[in-house]
């Protein structure tokens, strides 16, 4: 009993803000002037279950998200929902996407489902349909509109052509550094879609975004990239307080561009290290409005953990709990009119890009 109570109190006061271990998960808190409009959400991304044989499944992978739903359902208080960021599979089976949905099922309360290329590129998306219902959506919970979009999409040209298998097609996609790939896109009829829902909305209206990849245009050798983004970004600036979260880049990052503040997901599964301290780049990272630092991707469960999301009058301050590493705090500075790094923004205090060999 005291074991429970001990793990209670603690998960009591992470939600609070208090730096304790790690949890893989994201906890997004939303603020407002009137204290009964506060209310917060989980959000857990990128756990990659991937099937072995039969029954067998990969075990890391499979304790990272069972953590991750374990840790949602002790929080106290509870979120309102919980959103899952994509990529619950690894390369889209049905074994995949019924273990990790039978551990999804486990999480008490609503879950908002966010589609990933993982789950997608097998069957198209059909299978993870019949489980999570559509592939883009939207929702309203106390003052705020919510969006669900499917931005990984490509070119039709591409998904379309008469691929050997499935499988292989499948497997293109999954690749992080494979130039068969093709670059994620939000699409022609969704963005259509997008213009006719927020069209309804009024322009004082907090809006949050969760797509899987990160609809800016962060690196292509990888993927971490939205073809349209432009063009998706174009029907959020009217809004005064917009905020993206997505997955897919298994790291820290933080970014705004215009109106906009963009805040990624670490995932459950592995962290990736950041392109420019990846050997085999071409190129650096394309620079953009913050430079990001990262974890040490050389310790496995680095870049693994949660962050305390906290939007006050639509800017996030975001607290990551990183493991075995000090906790980091991104907020947005009104005087820069940008996010900052309240530990590392300084040049001088920044840590460097491990080199990968």
């Amino acid at each position: 009993m005291s074991q429970t109570f001990d793990r209670r109190t603690f998960l009591r006061n992470a939600a609070l803000g208090v730096s304790a271990s790690t949890l893989p998960l994201t906890l997004v808190e939303l603020a407002f002037a009137k204290p009964e409009d506060t209310f917060t959400f989980a959000y857990i991304s990128d756990s990659h279950i991937q099937q072995i044989r039969g029954t067998e499944f990969v075990r890391n992978w499979d304790r990272g998200l069972i953590r991750a739903v374990a840790e949602t359902n002790l929080l106290t208080p509870k979120p309102d929902f919980v959103v899952f960021g994509g990529d619950l599979a690894q390369l889209g089976g049905k074994p995949e996407l019924d273990h990790g949905a039978g551990m999804l099922a486990r999480l008490s309360g609503k879950v908002y489902h966010v589609m990933g290329e993982h789950d997608y590129y097998l069957d198209l998306g059909e299978y993870w349909s019949k489980l999570f219902g559509p592939q883009y959506y939207s929702f309203n919970h106390k003052g705020v509109h919510f969006v669900v979009l499917n931005s990984i999409l490509t070119y039709d040209d591409w998904t379309l052509r008469r691929w050997p298998t499935a499988e292989q097609r499948m497997a293109e996609m999954a690749g992080l550094d494979n130039p068969n790939g093709s670059p994620f896109m939000v699409g022609d009829k969704q963005r259509e879609w997008l213009q006719q829902d927020l069209a309804k909305v009024k322009k004082s209206t907090p809006v949050v975004v969760f797509s899987h990849s990160p609809l800016q245009k962060i690196y292509k050798g990888w993927n971490f990239w939205t073809e349209d983004a432009e063009q998706v970004q174009a029907l959020l600036a009217p809004f005064d307080k917009v905020t993206v979260f997505y997955g897919h880049v298994h790291q820290i990052q933080y970014n705004q561009i215009g109106n906009i503040s963009f805040t990624s997901a670490m995932a459950t599964a592995w962290p990736w290290p950041y392109p420019q301290s990846y050997a085999q780049a071409e190129q650096l990272l394309p620079k953009l409005t913050v430079q990001m630092n990262r974890a040490d991707p050389f310790f496995e469960r680095d870049a693994t953990g949660w962050q305390l999301i906290d939007i006050n009058s639509g800017r996030a301050r975001v607290n990551f709990n990183l493991y075995n590493n000090r906790t980091r705090t991104v907020a947005f500075d009104e005087k820069t009119g940008q996010p900052q790094d309240t530990a590392f923004q300084a040049a001088d205090q920044r840590v460097p890009p491990q080199d990968h060999f």
